[in-house]
C-alpha cells in the first residue's frame, strides 16, 4: 500500500498544496483561495441542516434563515450537493494541480509488482489548516476516474501530529469492544445495539448506557473505569450526541443535560490507547474537533461524522459499516463501502449523507481489520504459502531419505564426539576397566596358528581360546562366530571346551553364541554336537544399517531370539547380583528362571520401554523409515567401551580380567563373514576415526569390525544408555509452526523486527547447545539441528524480505 500526503492550506487569498512521498520527494502548487467553493459549501450545509433537522445527534446553530412555506428541501439539497461537487471537481481539475495529479495516479508500484494493483490502494492522507477546508468533501474528490489504474483513498490526518504511534496490541482472545451509549434523547439507540451483539461470535463486546435510575457522576466514572481496563480494548464506539469545541477537544453527551469533554477523560483515553486501543468510531454529531484530538493523543485511526448526522442515517451507516466489518474489511474500505451504499442505494432517501463520515488516520498506524478468530482460523493463517510450500516440501522430502538420514546422522554423531570431548565429558576411569573385552582373531593370529582357510573358523582354534577364558574365570563369553556347519573332529574338542565353562565350579562361564537368518530367512543354529540347544543361548548378530541398535521384541513371548549384545548384558547383570549367590546356570531354563527374577529390580535393562520394540517405530518400518529407533553411540571414546586383545597375546600372555564380558570375534581380517569376504568389516563411522585420531594419529585402520559394533552395544545395554533420535521431520514439521507463529507475530508487531532477529540468532545458538547436552546427558535424546533450524531461517529470511519490498512498495 502506497501513501501520499498532501497538504492544503489558507495562505493569504490562494491555496498552497504540497504533496509529499517517500519522504524527501515534494511538490508544491497555489491555487486561488475558493471564496465560491465555501460559499456553496455554506449553502448546501444550511440546506442538509434543514432538510435532516429532526432527530439529529447533534444541536443545530440556527444560521438565521428562515425558509418560505412548502419548499422541497429534497429536491434543493440534491441540487446544493451537485453545484457544490461540480465547483470543488472543477477547482481540482486546475491546470496548476496537473503535476500533483499526475504524482497522485502514477503508478508506485515497482515493475514486479504492477500485476497486483487490484488488490493495491494508495492512500491519499490529506490535512488543511482551516475549518472551512477541513469541512470540504475531499472523499468524493473523483481522481480515479482521471489517470489512476490502481485504487485511490482519500483519508485524513491532523495537521499537526507530536504522539507516535502505539504498536501495543493485546495478547490474545476475541476483539474486545467497548460501546458508549450516550444521551438518547430524541435519538433510539435499539438497531445499533442488536447490529453490535450480533457480532459476538467475532468480537467482545461490552456495552454501557445511561439510564434514568443511574446517577449521572456514577456515569462518568464508569465510562473512566471501562476505559482503563486491564484487559484493554481494541475498538471503542460512541453513539450519541456531540459537538465540536475549539479548546476541549470536542464534547459527548452521556446524559440529558450531561456531557464529557474530551480533556476531561485524556488521561482514560491515553491507558486505553496504551492498552492496545486501535480505533474508534462516533456516530454523532460534528466530530472534526474529536477526531482530531484522538489522532493527536496517539489513537491508530477513527471515524467521524463531520456534520450533524440524522438519527436513521446513522443507523444505517453503523449496520453497513459493521456488516462489511464481520467480511474483515479493514476499517477505510468498509467505510467507503457504507457510504457507496448510501450514495447508490439511499441516495433517494437519505441524499447527501454519503458525503459526511470521514476517516482520520495516523500516517503510520496499519489500518485496523477483524480477522477471523477460532482454531480452525488460526490453522488457516498458518496455511504456508506457495513458496513455502516447496521449500518445505523440499526439505521434508530430503529429511525421509534414508541415505541422507545416515549421513547425518554420522555427521551429528561427529560433532556430538568433539563435543564431548571439548567439554571434557568423557568418564576418566572407563580407560582403565572398560565393560568389554575384545579378543580379536586378526591376520596376526591366523598366521600364528597356521590357519589356512578362516572360514569357518578353526573349532580348535576356537576351543584354544575358549580354555583359555575359562582359566582366567571369565563371567560371560560372547563367540561372534557362526558354529552351524559341522566339523566332526573339531566339533567335540569345542563342545567339550564349552562344557567344562560352564560346569566349573570355582567361576562358571556362560556363553553366548551368535545365531542370524540365512538368505532364505532360516535360522542358522549351533550345530548340535558343539552345544544343545536345551543349555545353550543364541543371540542374533545382524548389524543393522545406519548405526541403529538391535532391540527387543515388543512381546515377551516372541520366540525371536534376542540381540546378541543384550544377552551379553543380561548374562553379566545376573553374575552381579548383589547379597546372592552366584547363579548356577546350566540350562535356559535356569537361565530364564533367573532372567525373571532379575526383571522384578528397578532400573534394569528388561523395564527400559527404549530397548523393546515400540509400535510406532514398528509403524515407521512400513514408511521406510526409523522414527525414534535407537542409535549406537560412537560419541563414546571406545576406550570407554571396550579393551582389544589379539587372540595370539590372550594364549601367549592372557591379562587379569576384570569381570568383564568377553566377546571373541574377528578382528579385521578380509575373510571375515557368513558368506563373503569382508561382510564383518564396516565402514568407520566418523565419530570413531575422530577418536582413533586423538589416541593415536597414526593409527590409520579404517574398518569398523562387527565385534567393536557389538561391543558398543554391549555397553549400552549396561550402562541404559539408549539414545533415542527424534525424526528430522517431525522437527521440521514444528519448526514449520513456529515460523509460521513468528510470521503472524511480526504482522502485527513489525518494529520488533530486529530484535526478534537478533532473539532468533541467540536462540537458535541456545537450541543448538541444548540439543548437544540433551544428547550427551542423561535424556539421551538427539535433537535435529540442522534442517530444523534451515526450516525456521528460511521462514523467517522470507519474511524480512517480504517486509523489505513492501516497505520499498511503501517508500515508492
Amino acid at each position: 500500500m502506497t501513501k501520499l500526503h498532501l497538504q492544503v492550506q489558507h495562505v493569504d487569498n490562494t491555496c498552497l498544496f504540497q504533496l509529499t512521498w517517500n519522504q524527501n520527494q515534494k511538490i508544491t502548487a497555489e491555487l486561488p483561495y475558493p471564496d465560491k467553493i465555501i460559499s456553496n459549501y455554506q449553502t448546501w450545509q444550511r440546506i442538509y441542516q434543514n432538510f435532516y433537522s429532526q432527530e439529529l445527534r447533534g444541536k443545530v446553530i440556527n444560521a438565521g434563515f428562515v425558509a418560505p412555506p412548502s419548499v422541497d428541501w429534497q429536491g434543493e439539497l440534491v441540487q446544493a450537493e451537485a453545484k457544490l461537487l461540480y465547483e470543488f471537481h472543477q477547482w481540482l481539475r486546475s491546470k496548476e494541480l496537473y503535476d500533483i495529479r499526475a504524482i497522485l495516479t502514477a503508478n508506485h508500484l515497482p515493475q514486479q509488482d504492477k500485476s497486483n494493483y487490484a488488490n493495491t490502494h494508495t492512500d491519499i492522507f490529506i490535512s488543511c489548516n482551516t475549518p472551512d477546508l477541513i469541512r470540504l468533501p475531499w472523499e468524493a474528490w473523483e481522481i480515479n476516474s482521471q489517470f489512476s489504474t490502481s485504487k485511490l483513498r482519500i483519508v485524513r490526518q491532523p495537521l499537526n501530529i507530536h504522539q507516535s504511534i502505539k504498536q501495543v496490541k493485546r495478547n490474545s482472545g476475541k476483539v474486545r469492544v467497548l460501546a458508549i451509549f450516550g444521551d438518547e434523547s430524541g435519538l433510539n439507540f435499539a438497531q445499533e445495539k442488536q447490529a453490535i451483539l450480533a457480532l459476538k461470535q467475532l468480537v467482545k463486546v461490552d456495552l454501557i448506557s445511561w439510564h434514568q435510575d443511574k446517577d449521572i457522576q456514577t456515569f462518568k466514572y464508569e465510562i473512566v473505569e471501562k476505559l482503563t481496563s486491564k484487559q484493554g480494548w481494541d475498538i471503542l464506539y460512541f453513539a450519541g450526541h456531540s459537538r465540536e469545541t475549539d479548546l476541549t477537544g470536542g464534547q459527548i453527551s452521556i446524559a440529558p443535560n450531561a456531557t464529557i469533554n474530551l480533556s476531561e477523560i485524556e488521561h482514560s483515553l491515553i491507558t486505553a490507547i496504551e492498552g492496545g486501543l486501535q480505533f474508534a468510531l462516533f456516530n454523532s454529531c460534528d466530530g472534526l474537533s474529536i477526531a482530531n484530538k484522538l489522532v493527536k493523543l496517539g489513537l491508530n485511526q477513527v471515524v467521524i461524522m463531520r456534520e450533524p448526522i440524522h438519527n436513521l442515517v446513522a443507523e444505517e451507516i453503523f449496520v453497513q459499516f459493521l456488516k462489511n466489518i464481520a467480511q474483515y474489511q479493514d476499517v477505510h474500505q468498509a467505510l467507503l463501502t457504507a457510504c457507496d451504499y448510501l450514495k447508490l442505494e439511499k441516495n433517494l432517501t437519505y441524499p447527501s449523507t454519503y458525503l459526511i463520515p470521514s476517516l482520520f488516520r495516523h500516517p503510520d498506524a496499519p489500518l485496523f481489520v477483524l480477522e477471523p478468530f477460532g482454531f480452525k482460523q488460526y490453522l488457516k493463517r498458518l496455511k504456508p504459502t506457495p513458496l513455502e510450500t516447496v521449500s518445505i516440501s523440499t526439505l521434508a522430502i530430503i529429511s525421509l531419505q534414508l541415505p541422507l538420514q545416515t549421513w547425518l546422522l554420522e555427521k551429528r554423531i561427529l560433532i556430538q564426539a568433539m563435543y564431548r570431548n571439548l567439554t571434557n565429558q568423557v568418564a576418566e576411569t572407563a580407560s582403565i576397566n572398560p565393560p568389554v573385552l575384545l579378543v580379536q582373531i586378526d591376520n596376526e593370529s591366523i598366521k600364528k596358528a597356521n590357519i589356512l582357510t578362516p572360514r569357518p573358523i578353526n573349532r580348535e582354534y576356537m576351543a584354544q581360546i575358549i580354555d583359555k577364558l575359562v582359566e582366567l574365570e571369565a563371567p560371560v563369553v560372547g563367540i561372534d562366530y557362526l558354529l552351524d556347519r559341522p566339523d566332526i573332529k573339531s566339533d567335540r574338542i569345542l563342545a567339550k571346551s564349552l562344557q567344562t565353562g560352564i560346569k566349573s565350579q570355582s567361576q562358571p562361564t556362560h556363553f553366548i553364541l551368535a545365531t542370524t537368518r540365512d538368505s532364505q530367512g532360516n535360522w542358522l543354529s549351533v550345530h548340535s554336537q558343539i552345544a544343545s540347544n536345551k543349555w545353550s543361548l543364541a543371540g542374533e548378530i545382524e548389524i543393522l544399517p545406519g548405526w541403529y541398535m538391535q532391540l527387543l521384541p515388543s512381546h515377551k513371548s516372541n520366540p525371536k531370539p534376542r540381540p546378541f549384545a543384550y544377552l551379553l548384558a543380561i548374562s553379566q547383570e545376573l553374575h552381579k547380583l548383589v547379597n546372592s549367590p552366584k547363579p548356577q546356570i546350566t540350562n535356559k531354563q535356569d537361565f530364564w528362571q533367573q532372567l525373571n527374577n532379575y526383571t522384578d529390580k528397578d532400573n534394569t535393562i528388561l523395564t527400559s520401554e527404549r530397548t523393546q520394540l515400540q509400535p510406532l517405530t514398528a509403524f515407521s518400518y512400513y514408511l521406510q523409515q526409523m522414527w525414534l529407533h535407537p542409535i549406537v553411540d560412537f560419541s563414546i571414546p571406545p576406550k570407554q567401551v571396550y579393551q582389544t586383545i589379539p587372540a595370539w597375546k590372550l594364549l601367549a600372555s592372557p591379562p587379569k580380567l576384570q569381570q568383564q564380558i568377553v566377546i571373541v570375534a574377528p578382528g579385521g581380517y578380509e575373510e571375515a563373514g557368513t558368506g563373503q569376504n569382508n561382510e564383518d568389516n564396516f565402514e568407520l563411522p566418523a565419530a570413531m576415526g575422530y577418536w582413533r585420531n586423538q589416541e593415536n594419529p597414526d593409527n590409520t585402520r579404517g574398518v569398523l569390525t562387527g565385534g567393536e559394533f557389538h561391543a558398543y552395544m554391549t555397553h549400552h545395554y549396561l550402562n541404559h544408555r539408549i539414545v533415542v533420535p527424534i525424526p528430522d521431520v517431525w522437527m521440521i514439521a514444528l519448526a514449520i509452526l513456529l515460523g509460521k507463529i513468528i510470521a503472524e507475530y511480526l504482522s502485527n508487531h513489525p518494529e520488533q523486527k530486529g530484535k526478534l532477529v537478533i532473539l532468533l540468532s541467540v536462540g537458535s545458538s541456545a537450541y543448538t547447545l541444548i540439543s548437544l547436552q540433551l544428547y550427551i546427558s542423561s535424556v539421551a535424546i538427539l535433537v535435529p539441528w540442522l534442517l530444523p533450524t534451515i526450516t525456521l531461517w528460511l521462514y523467517i529470511l522470507h519474511l524480512i524480505l517480504k517486509s523489505q519490498s513492501a516497505k520499498r512498495i511503501t517508500n515508492n
